[in-house]
């Protein structure tokens, strides 16, 4: 019997042996499986992330052209102005001169309206303040509270300082060409165009030694003043010219007798921002 057992021992150890490398091939295997499944995911969570990056990267680029293409449907051009010129008389009374520098001061806004599609054709109407001083030979008194003028001889009388100083509500309406682009700041333009003036403070000052004579509010100014104009140049420079169509005085200033119906002529330069 206890042979019997023994042989019985020995027929399970070597069945168990036998079965070991059975079980070493499966575990091998579900090993391998499991790596696999493994490096699957690793592979398909980075292809999510590079699929993720690059929709970014597309609505990123498609942000980009969608700003750009509504910035170009709407840019407008040259909103803003400043002028200097030098203010001519014409027309002047016999006698009477320029002297010193005749000044003058723009500002203002202007709402550009481009016309075309390519935005280089527009209108625009705007609302600005002039001021312009005139320095000549016109000494304007008061007679009997009445503004009275005469033409002071200068190689007679050496006095220290005449001039005369308008302020300006103005309303420029124009008609623009240019060569702008969305991409570039720097372009040609001619702008032209019809400008009214309303005036809101005059004043006219004369110094000859111990003299001083000042004037505010002489009504023998014209209220109203309208002209054309011109602005023409590239980038920042550009030339700008005035011309008055009226008389900076009513007819009733006058000088021995004739009324004084000067205009005026402005002469320089313009710039333009956004």
């Amino acid at each position: 019997m206890k042979k019997y057992f023994s042989i019985l021992i020995c027929i399970i150890s070597l069945h168990a042996l036998a079965q070991d490398p059975v079980k070493d091939k499966q575990i091998k295997e579900a090993q391998e499986k499991e790596e696999q499944e493994r490096i699957k995911e690793v592979l398909s969570n980075e292809k999510a992330t590079e699929t993720r990056e690059l929709e970014e990267v597309r609505r990123k680029k498609d942000s980009v052209q969608s700003t750009v293409t509504v910035v170009d449907s709407l840019y407008r051009e040259d909103q803003f102005y400043i002028g200097l010129t030098y203010d001519l008389l014409q027309k002047r009374p016999d006698g009477v001169s320029q002297n010193s520098f005749s000044s003058g001061f723009h500002i203002g806004f202007l709402r550009d309206i481009p016309l075309n599609k390519r935005r280089n054709v527009a209108i625009a109407i705007g609302l600005g303040y002039s001021m312009n001083d005139y320095r000549q030979n016109i000494k304007i008194t008061e007679v009997d509270g009445k503004p009275f003028y005469e033409v002071v001889n200068e190689s007679e009388v050496n006095f220290d300082k005449n001039k005369f100083a308008l302020h300006y509500v103005d309303i420029p309406f124009e008609f623009r060409w240019r060569t702008s682009t969305i991409q570039s700041h720097r372009f040609w333009r001619v702008y032209t165009g019809f400008k009214l003036s309303y005036l809101l403070l005059n004043k006219s000052k004369y110094v000859e030694g111990n003299e001083k004579i000042r004037i505010f509010g002489n009504d023998d100014f014209n209220k109203l003043q309208y002209g054309a104009y011109i602005s023409f140049g590239y980038n920042t420079w550009n030339f700008h010219a005035y011309y008055g169509l009226n008389s900076l005085f009513k007819s009733d200033a006058k000088i021995d007798g004739k009324s004084i119906d000067m205009n005026t002529v402005n002469i320089g330069l313009m710039f333009y921002i956004l």
